[in-house]
């Protein structure tokens, strides 16, 4: 009889641990001291426990804890002999501060920079280095209850439900943010550039909410360079440049390519103003950039790729918890969020290690429905189609 060669040493749930260094997070605790008044539940402990929850969707602590029996020993693997009390749980996510975590992703990006490269478009090689270009974008996640304060018009009763903002740059054609930022609902999209460090020489691309003429012109000024759209209201007056003929745009194209100058009562900002017509649609759309001397169509190309990010958005949201959060605290909703961007990275890693055999969600699934299983994860993915034999129970 043949014998079963899928079988790993450990659980999927100890598989994707496996991913962690044990040094990453001892050098983060010890950092912030987040196990100076903890005798039982350590950092390390919450992260596991709270990884498990995010992963397969636990609706509460209590679910949580009694999902945790169902793994019976399989947890000391990781060393953890013992199951945490909810209410213990539940201390740890209000009291402990949520920057551990944050440290814990920042070094865990450093540590696998190198297997999270992207894979960059072609089309654009002759003429930039996609190496240098970002792209940055916020996600809402409504809360439900105000401890954050909500974006928009309070409803008829005077109140609404609180909301998190989670501000995320991530290298062109990535899927793993490089930085990120979290702040209220209601705070403007703008204020994350003063957390942006700009290289001389970068690309940065992102949405029409990041309007600061000051730091344009700043980035101007040091080399870096920006592609956005133009808001509706924006004020500029017309340097240079007209707008082309009609038999040019006529099935899609650049209908202008001007030099403008933003907000020409105030601090005025040099730019670029290129009119286009979508070839699809039919829609006029307006791109302002700094990139004066680049063709057009880059400038144009390079912000249709800017709605990669929203695919990162949508990837985080539909794999992992983030509508139900475990503690109405701030940092317990923080710490949440922060080991869901932990996890997004771990299976990421793994994606990139079995080459996209399956589709992301496919990974996911997988592990989230055999976490307990000793069945190697990375070789079933690998697998493909079973064989004859591998379909055969009688071997098991």
């Amino acid at each position: 009889m043949d014998k079963n060669t899928n079988l790993s040493g450990q659980p999927i749930l100890c598989q994707l641990l496996s991913f962690l260094p044990r040094e990453i997070v001892d050098s983060s605790v010890a950092e912030h001291q987040s196990d100076r008044y903890y005798k039982t539940l350590t950092t390390y402990r919450q992260l596991v426990f709270m990884l498990y929850g995010v992963v397969t969707k636990c609706y509460s602590l209590n679910s949580l804890c009694k999902n945790l029996l169902f793994l019976e020993d399989k947890l000391t693997y990781l060393g953890i002999d013992r199951l945490p009390a909810v209410s213990t749980l539940s201390d740890a996510n209000i009291n402990r501060c949520s920057d551990v975590f944050a440290t814990i992703y920042q070094r865990l990006y450093h540590y696998y920079q190198d297997r999270l490269k992207p894979v960059h478009c072609g089309l654009l090689l002759d003429e930039i280095d996609v190496e240098k270009v970002a792209i940055f974008d916020s996600s809402t996640i409504t809360l439900f209850v105000d401890v954050f304060k909500g974006a928009g018009r309070n409803s008829l009763t005077g109140r609404k439900k609180g909301g998190l903002k989670i501000h995320t740059k991530l290298p062109l054609g990535g899927f793993v943010p490089d930085l990120v930022h979290i702040s209220e609902a209601a705070c403007n999209d703008r204020s994350f550039l003063g957390q942006l460090e700009v290289e001389k020489g970068g690309i940065y691309v992102f949405d029409k909410g990041y309007v600061n003429y000051q730091k344009w012109a700043a980035w101007t000024q040091m080399g870096a360079f920006f592609i956005t759209r133009l808001n509706e209201n924006a004020n500029y007056h017309v340097l240079t440049g007209q707008h082309n003929h009609i038999i040019d745009y006529a099935d899609g194209g650049v209908t202008s390519d001007q030099l403008v100058l933003l907000n020409p009562t105030g601090k005025a900002v040099k730019a670029r103003l290129i009119v286009y017509k979508d070839s699809e649609s039919g829609h006029i759309l307006k791109f302002l950039s700094n990139m004066f001397d680049y063709q057009a169509d880059t400038i144009i190309l390079l912000n249709k790729y800017r709605w990669n990010i929203e695919v990162v958005f949508k990837r985080l949201k539909q794999n992992f918890e983030l509508s139900y959060f475990f503690s109405d605290s701030t940092e317990g909703i923080k710490t949440q969020i922060w080991i869901a961007l932990i996890a997004n990275l771990l299976f990421s890693v793994i994606h990139k290690q079995c080459k996209e055999a399956e589709v992301f969600v496919t990974l996911v699934s997988l592990a989230v429905n055999n976490m307990g299983s000793y069945i190697s994860l990375v070789k079933i993915v690998n697998a493909g189609r079973l064989t004859e034999s591998e379909r055969d129970l009688k071997i098991i």
